[in-house]
């Protein structure tokens, strides 16, 4: 069966989930942290409405890219940026740099993952690469073969680059020759 078709009425269009709580893929990601009861900062994947959801029958080559919270339980190669959460789940097989506000890893995952918020690792996750973010979690029976960064507030606001107008760039250097 075709998901298209030159005739616009049997293209086949997904139904509407009406309580985003209720969707299958949302209920998959929650833990008990995220049903409220966490701090603030960690992903409420129940509390929003689902933004993308790759079943386990997906297989994606390239870039992907999600303006709002999305799962992944198939194959994906190549990149992933994600605005909000990303959830890789049980079934997923991801080889790709990967790039998210918050992530959570269930599945096998191979390459460089950055979060800006929080990176956690299940128990049933495989991950090979590097991570990168200000909070890990990774939990007991998890595997991770890679290295860790863990950039504080204060060392990722030494790492902000200012650019002056071009005439104040002149005189900064000459401030800066005068001074060696």
């Amino acid at each position: 069966m075709a998901l298209f078709s030159n005739d616009p009425d049997r293209n086949i269009r997904p139904e509407h989930v009406q309580d985003p709580s209720q969707s299958p893929a949302l209920q998959a990601i929650q833990s008990p942290t995220e049903h409220g009861a966490g701090p603030p900062h960690q992903p409420s994947f129940a509390s929003r409405e689902a933004g993308a959801y790759l079943n386990q029958s997906s297989k994606v080559n390239g870039k992907l890219t999600f303006e709002a919270q999305a799962r992944v339980d198939g194959q994906v190669e190549g990149e992933i940026n994600a605005k909000d959460g990303l959830m890789i789940g049980e079934s997923a097989v991801v080889t790709a740099q990967i790039k998210a506000s918050s992530i959570i890893v269930a599945g096998t995952v191979k390459g460089e993952i950055t979060a800006v918020q929080r990176i956690e690792i299940r128990p049933s996750a495989k991950v090979f690469g590097n991570v990168t973010t200000p909070k890990l979690i990774v939990h007991e029976g998890a595997m991770f073969e890679g290295h860790c960064a863990m950039p504080s507030e204060a060392v990722r606001e030494d790492r902000k680059v200012t650019v002056f107008p071009k005439e104040e760039r002149k005189m900064a250097q000459a401030a800066a020759q005068k001074q060696a």
